[in-house]
């Protein structure tokens, strides 16, 4: 089988640009999942303290002392955009897919006249 025409080669080539991106937000998503689920376990901590336990952040290198009301809200507005951020991860992860799938049956009948 000769070289693979040029149309064939940009075809394949948008196929590992898709699926390098797909990579990409597959991994950002489990990034920020992980941070959602990080907060929503602080959240849960912070919820079952005591009234009068003292509540610390950390902010850079220290760690702080602050209101349990203040780290609550805080912690659900972190919940809140991790979200968001999930959703439209899995947007875009489902549309990236949707391409993928839509180039490969594309090439795959552009090949299969060679093929037989």
């Amino acid at each position: 089988m000769g070289e693979l025409p040029p149309q064939v080669q940009n075809m394949v080539a948008q196929l590992q640009q898709i699926q390098q991106q797909l990579q990409a937000v597959m991994a950002q998503k489990m990034q920020v999942e992980a941070l959602l689920k990080e907060a929503s376990e602080a959240l849960e901590e912070v919820q079952n303290a005591p009234e009068d336990a003292p509540i610390f952040k950390v902010a850079g290198s220290v760690l702080v002392k602050v209101d349990k009301e203040k780290i609550i809200k805080e912690l659900q507005e972190k919940k809140e955009t991790y979200d968001v951020r999930i959703k439209t991860l899995q947007r875009q992860e489902e549309r990236l897919k949707d391409r993928l799938n839509e180039l490969q049956k594309k090439l795959q009948s552009m090949l299969s006249p060679q093929a037989g």
